[in-house]
């Protein structure tokens, strides 16, 4: 047994009293922190005995292994946390443990005193992590014995309420520091090993040093993220991924990045094979988990990565962030802000790099997590890095599968194009025969078919590449494309209208005009049509059709604007209304006719509200079409 002499009783300072009392009345949601805080001081301890032990110094009990250990009285709610580290000379205890901290106590106790609810993350950052064990103790013993010769044991006690007693132990105490704490009534699950295998595993898995909980090791998995990239093993980094994220298959990719300079921070990433993401369900889940020096500071910490990288799992550890920063101070520290800066940086030059060297791997990331990374488009300080990763498919592509970035469409791009095209729709087959498309089929210009709504966010967002602005199909300069070459002839299925049949085509647009209505701008002839019979042009060159379908279907106040209905004078149809406007410009025909090419408009860019009225004309026309049949081929 230790002999007690020398007892000297101190008073705390009346500040020091008020934060102490504070400490213990206050309610906090996260009181485990303490554990955190009494395993990161031993992990230091032993962290500074390392040092004096490669620098040659002479120290006492030299043959103890470096490690801590944990443990619990269950019957008279006592918890012990011993290490055999650097330990503490009577100077060092009152220094280190009678003092709350060197500076700011005072400013800490009014800024405590002010904060509303859990206010346990803020323990620290003061240097006051030690006295966050006042939150579940009624009294603290501590018991050290300084690395130094002839230094001799010492023994500090409190309870926390304004008083503490430093005495001297005799010799038979080993180096090292134990601190024993006799819990109060309401925290007794601090002494049942699942809860204290919980803690530690969460908060102090990766300490450098072993940690014994009754006898048994508790932090197994090792810090990998802090060992050289060239020393880990594809085994290894896969099951710390699935020890880390749950996933029963290995990651689709690895990033391992150890940075010195200008900050210094090891961080190991994953970026998994399946997205957990449906419907953008449970958005808010996601994050880095943040160590500092091997402890866990904040799980999925969700200021390191912007959200359009959500998808990637992983640690960052600093060495440069103090130990106990609060999550509010986190966010206004320059030190953190320049390492999250840097963590999304080197994902996307991993990811630039990946497109350029695994086009097929590229291809199955952004398969996976595209709809997420899409996100990023007002991510204007990587915009340059963005814009490269981003994927569609086009009108050049084999089918739905296969993806086009900026760079490989502007390789592409025909003599004399100064411009990027686009449309938008639902679906490949869709946009492959919408009539929009058809002077671009015959100029042989690749047009990127945008399927997902964000597409048209992302566009507007990025609007140029490198020297090519983007254009909607809908939007571009009709002399523009014109001025560039047929890949082939034009059909010319039927002969030119003479003058007289012209100007009677130009009634006919004002006819169809008056019959649309205000349904439409104005009735035009198409410069840009050669298959199709019609369509419709938005006089709006930021909103496409299905954008304002999507604004509409979120009922936000959006005008949707009158378009322009583009008649294509040379398709059989029109040439046949020609002849019936002729001979009758009030035949009911031309009605029926008009009324059915703007709702088919309608119908394909997705728009088109009420069929009823379209199947009943186009039921009609079926009966009236099916009589000539019969009659023609004398089938009465």
């Amino acid at each position: 047994m230790s002999e007690v002499k020398n007892v000297k009783k101190y008073e705390f300072k009346a500040e020091v009293k008020k934060l102490l009392d504070i400490l213990v009345h206050s309610l906090y949601t996260s009181r485990e922190i303490f554990l955190r805080e009494l395993i990161s001081n031993a992990s230091d301890a032993l962290d500074k005995l390392r040092f004096e032990q490669n620098r040659g110094t002479e120290i006492i009990d030299n043959e103890l292994p470096l490690e801590i250990k944990i443990t619990f009285d269950e019957k008279n709610k006592i918890l012990t946390i011993s290490d055999t580290g650097i330990g503490m000379s009577h100077v060092e205890v009152i220094t280190n443990i009678g003092t709350i901290a060197k500076s700011g106590t005072e400013e800490f106790a009014k800024m405590l005193s002010e904060v509303k609810g859990d206010i346990g993350n803020i323990i620290g950052k003061f240097g006051v992590g030690f006295y966050s064990v006042f939150m579940v103790a009624k009294e603290v013993v501590i018991k050290t014995k300084s690395y130094k010769k002839d230094e001799p044991a010492v023994e500090w006690k409190s309870d926390g309420l304004g008083d503490y007693e430093i005495s001297e132990l005799d010799e038979n105490i080993k180096r090292g520091t134990t601190i024993i704490v006799h819990l109060k009534d309401d925290a007794e699950e601090f002494v049942q090993k699942w809860k204290l295998e919980s803690v530690i595993k969460k908060h102090s898995n990766f300490i450098s040093f072993p940690i014994y909980l009754d006898k048994e090791k508790i932090n197994t998995v090792t810090a990998i993220w802090r060992e050289p990239k060239s020393s880990i093993k594809k085994e290894q980094y896969d099951e710390f991924y699935k020890f880390l994220t749950y996933d029963n298959d290995p990651p689709m990719d690895v990033i391992h990045k150890s940075v010195d300079a200008p900050i210094q921070f090891n961080a190991l990433l994953f970026i998994p094979k399946k997205s957990n993401e449906l419907f953008f369900y449970d958005r808010e889940n996601y994050g880095l988990d943040l160590y500092v020096r091997r402890v866990l500071i904040q799980h999925k910490n969700k200021d390191l990565l912007p959200e359009y990288l959500s998808f990637v799992k992983g640690v960052v550890d600093s060495e440069d962030l103090p130990l106990n920063i609060s999550r509010e101070t986190l966010q206004e520290n320059v030190i953190f802000t320049k390492i999250a800066s840097s963590v999304t940086s080197n994902i996307l030059s991993y990811l630039i790099d990946k497109s350029k060297n695994d086009k097929v791997g590229y291809n199955e990331f952004w398969n996976e997590h595209g709809k997420i990374f899409k996100l990023g488009y007002m991510d204007f300080t990587n915009h340059e890095k963005y814009v490269e990763l981003v994927r569609f498919n086009s009108s050049n592509c084999n089918d739905e599968k296969e993806l086009v970035s900026f760079a490989e469409y502007v390789e592409r791009m025909k003599e004399g194009q100064k411009e990027i095209y686009y449309i938008v729709g639902n679906n490949r087959s869709a946009l492959l025969v919408d009539p929009h498309l058809e002077i671009f089929k015959n100029k042989g210009l690749e047009v990127l078919f945008l399927y997902d709504p964000v597409d048209e966010f992302v566009i507007q967002a990025i609007r140029k590449y490198k020297d090519y602005e983007i254009k909607s199909v809908q939007n571009v300069d009709l002399k523009k494309l014109n001025e560039l070459k047929d890949v082939e002839e034009k059909k010319q299925d039927v002969e030119p209208l003479s003058v007289d049949d012209q100007k009677h085509f130009y009634s006919l647009l004002s006819k169809m005009k008056n019959i649309l209505g205000d349904k439409v701008e104005d009735v035009v002839e198409s410069k840009r049509l050669i298959d199709s019979a019609s369509c419709l042009i938005s006089k709006d060159e930021t909103v496409s059709s299905q954008m304002k379908k999507i604004l509409k279907m979120t009922k936000q106040d959006f005008m949707i604007d009158k378009k322009i209905m583009e008649v294509n004078p040379n398709h059989k149809l029109i040439r046949n209304l020609v002849k019936v406007f002729k001979k009758n410009s009030y035949d009911d025909f031309i009605t029926l006719v008009t009324e059915q090419l703007y709702d088919s408009a309608l119908l394909q860019e997705g728009n088109l509200e009420d069929p009823h009225k379209l199947i009943e004309r186009l039921n009609k026309s079926l009966e009236q079409s099916s009589e000539w049949y019969t009659k023609i081929n004398n089938l009465e």
